[in-house]
């Protein structure tokens, strides 16, 4: 089987290599890859690998990772009695042709690897969902769900969050880098359950047309303007994790910045600010969306909480309906190139890849 290696301290060295897959174990059921997104998601993961474990869930020999996505893939071989051959799957897999997984907790709509050297990790990335049962497969959107979903959600949680603390006291939210798919998925839920704030997107002078376009910003600036905005309390959700757009926003606002949220890291040459950076206004604090899920599911209950994303999520896809194209590419080889060009800030906002194996 194929996989794509990254090193862990150097994410720009990347090459595809050929593994020789070991028997399957009793239990266990192989997936054979069809499809997965490369999103500015997947190079948060990579970034921030060490820090939260995401280089475990597939390992890969001494200094060298595998960098995990969100797709789809089929069963091609089971020891495991409740799981069939031919059936479709959508979960966290690698950046890879083939995972083997190990299924716990099966039920009609899903199961759970239970693979030893995955528990020590947040529960939410070993969950499977089996299409057939699955409320939320859209066979006509299995493209938008690989590039939005997991996007999607930890902008729901943030807004979730955010709303639960009445904004912090705050009437404005400032987001960096507004033209990532987790910006506009916060963006558009804000718009949908706390209009009374003022959403304003921030990005490059490149992007304004394109985040603009979308219709989910109440204003939209380049970077450059952050000297323009109105000093009122204001919250701010970072996900370009560039040090000096931070420090631009807290040094505009000072004490008028009642909550500064870091989630994602768009901008990896310019990243900084993991830790506290002595700024003047609310000390910026790191977004783990995987707990914010625990802590809503356990205040709301499962179903109360998975109606609430589902509900956001058709309006969401209604809101982003033509603000990209999907771009379907074939092989390792062209995801690695779309990692890399991902990394390196190159992707068209306006473009969705797809890769299929």
């Amino acid at each position: 089987m194929q996989q794509v290696h990254v090193r862990k301290n150097q994410l720009t060295e990347a090459a595809v290599v050929t593994v020789e897959p070991s028997p399957l174990p009793d239990g266990a059921v192989r997936l054979s890859i069809e499809s997965f997104s490369v999103t500015a998601n997947n190079v948060t993961y990579a970034v921030i690998g060490d820090m939260f474990g995401y280089w475990n869930f597939f390992p890969a020999p001494g200094e060298l990772g595998i960098v995990p996505m969100w797709g789809h893939a089929t069963v091609v071989e089971s020891n495991c009695p409740d799981i069939a051959v031919g059936e479709r799957v959508y979960g966290y897999l690698p950046m890879a042709d083939m995972l083997d997984v190990v299924p716990g907790n099966i039920s009609k709509s899903g199961f759970v690897d239970t693979a030893a050297h995955r528990q020590p990790m947040s529960p939410i990335y070993n969950q499977y969902s089996r299409l057939a049962a699955d409320p939320e497969h859209d066979p006509a959107r299995e493209g938008e769900r690989m590039i939005y979903g997991p996007l999607f959600k930890t902008g729901f949680l943030i807004e979730y969050f955010m709303r639960r603390e009445a904004w912090f006291g705050a009437g404005q939210l400032v987001l960096t880098s507004a033209s990532s798919k987790t910006a506009m998925g916060l963006a558009a839920v804000a718009k949908q359950n706390s209009p009374q704030v003022k959403r304003i997107g921030l990005t490059s002078a490149g992007n304004v047309a394109f985040v603009e376009g979308t219709g989910l910003y109440d204003a939209v600036l380049a970077y450059g303007d952050i000297g323009s905005l109105e000093v009122v309390p204001t919250v701010s959700v970072d996900f370009a994790g560039s040090a000096g757009i931070l420090a631009g926003l807290h040094n505009h606002f000072a004490d008028a910045l009642k909550y500064s949220c870091m989630v994602g890291v768009t901008h990896v040459g310019e990243r900084g600010g993991m830790e506290d950076p002595g700024l003047p206004g609310a000390k910026p604090t790191l977004f783990f969306a995987p707990d914010h899920a625990q802590a809503m599911f356990k205040e709301l209950g499962p179903q109360a909480a998975g109606a609430a994303i589902g509900g956001s999520w058709g309006q969401f896809l209604g809101a982003v309906e033509g603000a990209i194209t999907i771009e379907r590419r074939k092989g390792l080889a062209a995801a690695r190139e779309a990692f890399l060009a991902t990394l390196s800030g190159e992707v068209d906002p306006s473009v969705g890849i797809v890769i299929e194996p």
